[in-house]
């Protein structure tokens, strides 16, 4: 089997020993992805079904990346009905078709973080709590703390623990927001992404049947990862594997550190316990990072008391000593980062996207950004803003949200008066102060407004409501006809959003009508891969998968050469040849225990394990960067060096020359240190002036949407060869997947299909009459 033929011993071991509970400890870069992926092609090569088959991933980026893989071995046709996604996808798969038993409908909207704050804030509002006390992010965080250790709104209440801390924090009231939270909810017919998880663990608790159905249906379960599963992933996992027990799991317990979203890494360490008759395979080979890093990497993650042994090590090169940069000042570390990527660059003929920096805390990004843009060094800041949470985007997408659910409050208040239809902020207190008085939606208040009146409204008022009322019933009229972008791009215009946009021409409002462009570009592209592939193409369906969106799930920018910029825990998962971890000082990195408190063995930890995670992404040269003075809240303060640097074995460091670094080393060899010396204040060093970049030209934002529109035009004029003349063995052209060849034919006119093998975008099954393909030769 050739797909076995590139794996090493320890690889090969982990893929073919499927049967049983199996625990595939991951070192960093040692293709732990790669053994995910061929033990699952080897299942289905076993004989083992496609859709008894289960496999969760963290990202919907790990999951398409897997699944395109094993396409590639065992066909399209067969990988395309594994189980394969991220844990949100999986879960709101099955709720929605048992939703019914606990009181919800299929079509729930799924609630993003800007949904659930936006209903907080009107539950304080209603409850006369003050936003100032009771803040709006600290409510959503204990409710999603609860909700993530299975805790219901009545167990929350019967809490003494629980009760007893949201005292100490002076927001006793929280147990009736989350209960109220809870309640709007149902109504609005929403969960949010915790109860994904939550309404999964009630479902099987509740409705044993339904349990046994799904463990009955997956024989075999993969979870990649695993280190950062929490106490509600965990129970799923439990429970689904409890008949077959044909459970593996993949993952670095070196690499947990999101305990602050409730992932528990005893999850991975106690493996061996919840399942005794298990097998235990170990990839310690790291194909990443040189020698040097991977070594150094060891040396202070070694450090940690709670980890499971292992013995990663590297074949490549021995590479470059870990540089250190001491700077006088955080400005003046930028300005060394900076030079040094400027320097390198052009010595050694790298790309701008072959670096990365990363921080601790998004604040730290001002500083480089500034640094770079002097040296007219292009950057992107990764985890920024996503393009579905710019304002016209979610103003769309939520004239969506309401059109496949009427009853989505957070919806309706978004967009019953965007664009201006007269129906103000009082009109909207009225309706939703009379709807939860009915408990009932604020769209069905709105239904029923003509008769009842129970907002007390004007006949003006009430006219304008209807109106808006009759164009919501209209588009949902055409969900039972049009596809996803053909509703879409009615609803755009429909609505007035592509007007008013279209009147502001200045380069903002060019950039938000371009985006909503682009928007419209990615359902027709949903629209058109559903359609050829067979699968449902309605608006629903694209806006499943946008609900679902993770934070590495964002806009397609990997082919500009720019440097990226993120935070740590932003950047698990990501390589570059070279990463500057910067503002290496104690408090900052490893970072200030909160409210002055004692930091626990555990806290310092995680810490370690952050850095391990931010060290192990550089695959040829790493940089670590530390200022003897930092300007914070106003202030500026004296710094020492962080403690990871002085864990890591000194024969791996590359030293500053000067003599007022911070602290001594005792020894080369040893990489001790005599301890740490306060620096002596100094005047930040002069930066040479650089010109900024100029601004954004409307005359060309113009011509750019210009040429996109003459590209799309040329799109839609491809056209394909009669499909009774597509044979297997022929290459063909698609407008979008470039060349192919075709792997097989099968069916009748005028419902052919065809596998297709593109180089560029793995193998596709395409039915013919809607594909377009051109036969090359």
């Amino acid at each position: 089997m050739s797909y076995l033929d590139g794996l090493n011993d320890a690889q090969r071991q982990a893929v073919i020993n499927i049967e049983g509970p199996s625990l595939v400890i991951a070192g960093a870069g040692s293709g732990k992805t790669r053994v995910l992926t061929f033990r699952i092609a080897h299942l289905l090569q076993k004989g083992a079904k496609p859709g008894n088959i289960l496999a969760l991933t963290f990202t919907n980026k790990a999951a398409k990346e897997m699944k395109e893989r094993i396409a590639t071995i065992v066909g399209q046709s067969t990988a395309r009905y594994l189980w394969m996604g991220t844990f949100h996808s999986i879960f709101a798969r099955i709720l929605r078709t048992e939703a019914e038993v606990l009181g919800f409908p299929s079509n729930f909207t799924i609630y993003d973080s800007a949904d659930s704050k936006s209903l907080i804030r009107t539950i304080l509002k209603s409850m006369q709590l003050d936003e100032k006390t009771y803040k709006p992010n600290v409510v959503a965080s204990r409710i999603s703390s609860a909700k993530n250790s299975l805790i219901t709104p009545p167990a929350y209440q019967q809490n003494a623990q629980i009760m007893e801390y949201d005292m100490s924090i002076r927001m006793p009231r929280i147990a009736e927001i989350y209960k109220e939270y809870d309640k709007r909810c149902k109504i609005a017919g929403a969960m949010d992404f915790d109860d994904l998880l939550l309404k999964t663990n009630i479902l099987f608790r509740d409705h044993k049947d339904i349990l046994a159905k799904y463990q009955q249906k997956f024989d075999y379960l993969l979870v990649d990862e695993y280190q950062d599963t929490n106490f509600s992933q965990y129970l799923i996992i439990k429970n689904l594997a409890a008949q077959h027990h044909n459970l593996c799991v993949v993952g670095d317990d070196a690499q947990s550190i999101y305990s602050f979203r409730g992932a528990r890494i005893e999850n991975i360490l106690n493996f061996q316990k919840d399942y005794p008759k298990h097998q235990v395979f170990k990839l310690e080979q790291n194909y990443r990072s040189t020698q040097t890093i991977v070594n150094a990497a060891n040396s202070v993650i070694a450090k940690n008391k709670r980890q499971l042994q292992k013995n990663v090590f590297s074949e490549n090169s021995g590479g470059n000593r870990i540089k250190v940069f001491s700077a006088l000042t955080d400005n003046e570390e930028g300005y060394l980062v900076a030079n040094e990527i400027s320097e390198t660059q052009m010595r050694k003929h790298y790309r701008f996207q072959d670096y990365a920096i990363l921080y601790r805390t998004n604040a730290q990004s001002r500083i480089f950004e500034e640094a770079l843009r002097k040296r007219n060094i292009p950057y992107k800041i990764y985890g920024g803003l996503s393009f579905y949470q710019r304002k016209e985007i979610k103003d769309l997408l939520s004239y969506f949200r309401l059109v496949i659910n009427p009853k989505d409050n957070e919806a309706l208040k978004r967009v019953i008066n965007y664009p201006a239809r007269g129906i103000g902020a009082t009109t909207l207190a009225k309706l939703e102060q009379a709807a939860v008085a009915r408990t009932e939606s604020i769209y069905e208040t709105i239904q029923k407004s003509p008769y009842e009146n129970a907002a007390g409204l004007n006949k003006g008022t009430l006219a304008k409501l209807t109106a808006f009322s009759e164009m919501i019933s209209q588009f949902q009229e055409k969900t039972l006809t049009a596809d996803a972008y053909e509703l879409a791009n009615y609803i755009a215009t429909q609505t007035g959003i592509m007007k008013d946009l279209y009147r502001d021409q200045t380069p903002e409002g060019l950039s938000r009508f371009e985006n909503i462009q682009e928007l419209l570009n990615g359902i027709q592209e949903f629209t058109i891969n559903a359609r050829e592939e067979g699968t449902a193409n309605a608006l629903g369906n694209y806006m499943e998968d946008v609900a679902l969106l993770t934070d590495q799930d964002g806009e397609k920018d990997e082919d500009l050469d720019k440097v990226t910029l993120m935070t740590v825990h932003s950047s698990k998962g990501l390589e570059f040849k070279n990463v500057f971890i910067v503002g290496m000082e104690e408090n900052l990195f490893p970072s200030a225990p909160k409210g002055g408190a004692n930091p626990s063995i555990e806290s310092f930890e995680e810490e370690r394990r952050l850095f391990y995670v931010a060290l192990t992404r550089a695959e040829e040269n790493a940089y670590l960067s530390f200022a003897k003075q930092r300007y914070r809240w106003g202030k500026l303060d004296f710094c020492n060096p962080s403690r990871f640097i002085l864990e890591i074995d000194g024969r791996y460091l590359d030293m500053p020359e000067e003599n007022g670094m911070g602290f001594e080393r005792e020894s080369p060899q040893t990489g001790g240190y005599a301890g740490f010396r306060k620096p002596q204040a100094q005047e930040p060093p002069q930066t040479p002036a650089a010109s900024r970049p100029a601004n954004a030209n409307p005359q060309l934002m113009n011509q750019k949407l210009m040429q996109l529109r003459e590209a799309k035009k040329q799109n839609q004029n491809f056209d394909g060869d009669d499909p009774r003349d597509i044979q297997a063995g022929m290459t063909v052209e698609h407008q979008r997947f470039g060349k192919g060849k075709v792997q097989q034919v099968d069916g009748t006119f005028p419902n052919l299909k065809a596998t297709v093998f593109f180089p560029n975008a793995g193998q596709k099954q395409l039915l013919l009459k809607f594909a377009k393909l051109r036969i090359v030769h």
